[in-house]
């Protein structure tokens, strides 16, 4: 009897691991829609990173292309991850292919808005 009471009682305790929060996890460039709306043939290397930001992996050996990688994962889900590459022909873009989170910055503000992690936006809550 005793052994089917422990028995219970760690499959309660383990069961409940599962209903514990996970907060989400976002690694890597999320990249804005806009921003790579704008991305054109011809741009140089600085316009691109003025654009999109530092690329997330600039291989050494393949110094054509710039990769920017986004993770994310949510709950007890899985994680998703998606890669955008830019094509240089020299200093010049010539092609880019991929995939982004398209609409997740703008989540992601709205989110953290909610604890302050933000910084406010000027004119808005200030009063002199």
């Amino acid at each position: 009897m005793r052994r089917l009471q422990f028995l219970a009682l760690a499959v309660l305790l383990l069961s409940g691991c599962r209903f514990v929060y996970k907060q989400p996890i976002y690694q890597g460039n999320l990249l804005d829609k806009t921003d790579v709306e704008q991305l054109a043939v011809g741009m140089n290397r600085q316009q691109v990173n003025a654009l999109l930001g530092t690329p997330s992996v600039e291989d050494p050996f393949h110094q054509n292309r710039w990769d920017y990688i986004a993770s994310q994962r949510v709950g007890h889900g899985k994680t998703e991850v998606k890669t955008f590459t830019v094509y240089f022909n020299g200093d010049t873009v010539a092609r880019w292919e991929g995939s982004i989170f398209e609409e997740q910055d703008a989540q992601l503000a709205a989110e953290m808005g909610k604890f302050g992690n933000l910084p406010k936006e000027k004119g808005k809550g200030q009063q002199r």
